[in-house]
């Protein structure tokens, strides 16, 4: 959420900001209803302590046995009045609302402009892997080395999802082990979260009401407009939602284990095919409570973070500077880590580091108190530590052998107890 008043200031500032995010909005007509609410609200304290002064009067007068008739008609009038311009404000609260809550954040200042063809790669850790015999994709990986098992998964819960099964479950298990150890050695806090959330909780996070349609909502019978968590990201940054935080607690560094579960997913696309996009899967996430100075030492950290977990995986990815069209409807700033798949040939997202700036603090009225006594609004981040169902495929796909086996990471040794996959049976 944006500060409405500064909005009225530097309109043009932020207009730039949309364009960059190819968001169109109408500020001029925001701000016309936004001063018909003050100037309504004016009205209304005026008649209230007209209506106050003359109560006090009527009662004097009842008192003293006076004529209170021409008194009862203004209080009556003033009451009326006050009830018209209460429904007047309400009607045009919600058509300020419709706008306001939709805006995105503003975006910083070197961030391209348009949508995702003007993504930026800023870097790459090692090359693109090559092999000297045929590979395989890691759907038939899967199912040669009986990791996953999709047919049963689609007999059970439909398509876009999957089934663990053996030494797949076991490696998946190894992949989030490892990540929340990295997490923990880094003084991170962990937190197992609900995985049914509160409508408030969404509209904290920046994604309701716009993106309301894109999350499983539970059936209003039993817990009216309560959904089931798209990414921890939604419940750990309204973990102190309403608190007012000592600057000396700061920052504040969470991260949780959590399937996750969005509507979007599961495209029946050739290259999409397997565990590329599903309607579940399994994440770490990052999230940190920072002052407004704090911000960009908290981007450094929780992006060199997210590196680093791919980085001791040995899997070649590259960092791409999102362009302000393909950020998501609260960030400022979003850098992702894009992981290579040898069978599709192209790189796919496994960890966006992301700041709000103030933007979700404002909207879940999270805010701190400095040592001066004056109160501020938070900052928030946030980053993949790591999204598993990308991490899983890349892995398979870029450590294959020839014989048909994978060879496991090193850091995922200890957790997973093999060096090398492989299907027994042949």
């Amino acid at each position: 959420m944006l500060d409405i008043k500064d909005i009225k200031n530097r309109k043009e500032y932020y207009e730039t900001c949309f364009k960059k995010r190819n968001y169109e909005a109408d500020l001029d007509a925001m701000i016309t209803l936004y001063d018909q609410m003050i100037a309504i609200k004016q009205e209304q304290e005026a008649l209230l302590a007209k209506k106050n002064k003359g109560a006090k009067e009527f009662e004097k007068c009842k008192r003293s046995g006076a004529d209170t008739t021409t008194l009862q008609a203004e209080l009556r009038q003033n009451t009326q009045k006050i009830a018209e311009l209460t429904e007047k404000y309400n009607k045009i609260k919600g058509e300020y609302e419709k706008i306001y809550f939709a805006l995105p954040n503003i975006v910083v200042d070197d961030t391209p402009a348009g949508g995702k063809e003007n993504n930026v790669v800023i870097r790459a850790f090692k090359e693109k892997p090559t092999f000297d015999f045929k590979p395989k994709s890691h759907i038939e990986l899967c199912k040669d080395l009986k990791l996953i098992d999709y047919e049963r998964a689609t007999k059970i819960a439909g398509e876009g999802n999957w089934i663990y099964t053996g030494l797949g479950a076991r490696l998946e298990w190894a992949i989030l082990n490892f990540c929340i150890d990295e997490h923990l050695a880094d003084g991170f806090e962990f937190r197992l979260l609900p995985h049914i959330l509160k409508y408030d909780c969404g509209f904290g996070a920046g994604q309701f009401p716009k993106f309301a349609n894109e999350d499983y909502f539970i059936d209003k019978r039993f817990l009216p407009n309560n959904f089931l968590l798209p990414t921890a990201e939604t419940a750990l940054v309204n973990l102190h939602r309403g608190e007012i935080l000592k600057e000396e607690e700061l920052p504040k560094k969470y991260f949780a284990y959590t399937p996750c579960f969005r509507i979007e997913a599961g495209s029946n696309r050739p290259d999409e095919r397997g565990m590329i996009r599903g309607h579940q899967f399994n994440k770490v996430e990052m999230v940190e409570f920072v002052t407004p100075e704090d911000n960009e030492r908290a981007w450094d950290e929780l992006l060199g973070k997210a590196e680093r977990i791919v980085q001791k995986l040995g899997l070649h990815y590259r960092l791409t500077k999102l362009a302000g069209g393909d950020y998501a409807q609260g960030m400022a700033k979003t850098w992702d880590i894009e992981i290579y798949i040898p069978s599709m040939d192209r790189y796919t997202e496994v960890s966006s580091v992301s700041t709000a700036l103030n933007y979700q603090g404002r909207r879940t009225n999270t805010r701190f108190v400095r040592k001066d006594g004056t109160k501020d609004f938070v900052y928030t981040l946030n980053a993949s530590g790591i999204a598993t169902s990308r991490i899983f495929p890349a892995i398979l796909e870029q450590y294959q052998n020839e014989d048909g086996s994978v060879t496991v990471p090193d850091c995922l040794v200890p957790y997973l107890g093999m060096k090398i996959l492989k299907n027994n049976e042949n």
